[in-house]
């Protein structure tokens, strides 16, 4: 049994809880605790000589815009109305001015181009020219291919020679040994011992075949 005059150990432990949550005081008194110079700080004034309005508005030094003045309404009113940004421009710096500020401040080149050179030619748009993790423009790139080769074709796009590269999955110009490779591997995956006889299988051995007997002639040894 603990003894009078003695506080037990859950009566010690609420009066060391009371004591670590003592009212903080109010703001005024904190303040007063704190001594000179704890106090919040002062709102800016006006910055023309002799007001001592409150500085609530900013307005810009100089067209640079790095560094503001502090005014009063009245006083921010009348500096706006004062204001110049083209003051101590030639015509020709404001001319120069405002056409740059008409798009932005940003780069530009003349239409057709793309900017890739001062004094260069300008260039078609690829989609080669963009980043694409995704693949989301890869058959805009497998176009893109694909004219570039059919450019450089001797054969007219619908030829017999410009089906058979296709039928073997080609393009000009192409080695005989390229040619006799890709054509031992699409026999090899479409003979018809190896698709149980299928018809549509059979008949792609057949557009390769053919394929590949017209396009032998044409390549070097």
């Amino acid at each position: 049994m603990a003894a009078y005059g003695r506080k037990s150990g859950a009566q010690g432990a609420t009066a060391a809880r009371r004591r670590r949550l003592d009212p903080v005081p109010d703001l005024e008194e904190f303040l007063d605790r704190s001594g000179p110079g704890a106090g919040p700080p002062q709102d800016p004034v006006c910055d023309v000589p002799g007001c001592g309005e409150p500085g609530e508005h900013r307005a810009p030094k100089d067209r640079t815009l790095s560094s503001y003045f502090r005014f009063c309404l009245e006083h921010v009113r009348a500096y706006n109305k004062a204001w110049n940004y083209y003051a101590g421009m030639s015509e020709a710096e404001i001319e120069a001015q405002l056409r740059t500020s008409t798009i932005w401040d940003r780069p530009t080149w003349r239409m057709g181009g793309t900017g890739h050179g001062v004094g260069q030619d300008p260039r078609r748009f690829s989609p080669e020219y963009l980043r694409d993790p995704l693949g989301i423009f890869a058959a805009a790139r497998e176009a893109e291919r694909r004219r570039e080769h059919e450019a450089a074709s001797p054969f007219a796009r619908d030829s017999k020679e410009t089906r058979a590269l296709g039928e073997l999955e080609l393009t000009w110009p192409v080695s005989r040994e390229d040619l006799r490779a890709r054509y031992r591997v699409l026999v090899k995956r479409y003979h018809p011992d190896a698709n149980n006889g299928a018809k549509e299988a059979e008949e792609r051995f057949k557009r390769i075949s053919e394929a590949y007997r017209v396009l032998l002639p044409l390549v070097s040894a």
